[in-house]
């Protein structure tokens, strides 16, 4: 695979393109789910490790629709009803901060009826209208089968060490080599002549009377 930056092609692409790339690099590890994935990549962070060049990849996308029970008029109502009363605090909220005063804050609870109010009704009137269709409530997902954490080439070896938990061997110090002094050359003996001219004393002859 590539080892270039995850990242480049992407990059690359919102410069000269419209469409989204995928990010390029080596596999560091698999999950089965993107917590795991994301608690890989909090780890290499911790480690101080460059996370911007990572990258987490949802493979084999998969639609989940989870059925949370039977829609009916009291569902409808309850669920329009509390979808209009957060509209109505919002509303009600604004109109608190542009006029801080004792008279605006009935208008909150004013807000917060007429929008729970009118969420009630319109609820009703969408599961009329929907009811014969679908007649129960879910919640759409979409998740992966598994998930890849990329890193390109040249760190992908050191995100895989440090998950392990592994610490990267710093290199050695370099070694000053230390002068070792050197014995002094032996001197030559002297030779015969020499030696015998220097043990003997020479004579003097003592002058004459």
């Amino acid at each position: 695979m590539s080892s270039q930056s995850p990242f480049s092609a992407s990059r690359s692409a919102r410069g000269g393109g419209r469409f989204p790339v995928l990010p390029q690099g080596e596999v560091v590890e698999n999950y089965s789910s993107y917590a795991e994935a994301q608690s890989a990549v909090d780890t290499l962070a911790r480690a101080d490790f460059p996370v911007k060049q990572l990258a987490i990849i949802g493979n084999d996308l998969k639609s989940v629709e989870l059925v949370t029970g039977k829609m009916s008029y009291g569902r409808a109502a309850i669920g329009g009803a509390a979808s209009g009363a957060w509209l109505g605090i919002f509303l009600g909220l604004i109109l608190f901060i542009f006029s801080p005063s004792g008279e605006s804050t009935p208008m909150v609870f004013a807000a917060l009826l007429i929008g729970a109010g009118f969420g009630m009704l319109f609820g009703l009137v969408n599961y009329s209208i929907k009811r014969k269709r679908r007649d129960f409530s879910s919640v759409m997902q979409v998740i992966a089968v598994s998930y890849t954490v990329l890193a390109p080439g040249e760190l992908v070896h050191r995100a895989r060490n440090l998950l392990r938990g592994e610490t990267p061997a710093e290199p050695a110090a370099p070694v000053t080599p230390v002068a070792v002094p050197q014995a002094p050359a032996p001197t030559e003996p002297p030779s015969g002549a020499d030696a015998g001219s220097e043990a003997t004393p020479t004579q003097q002859t003592p002058p004459s009377a």
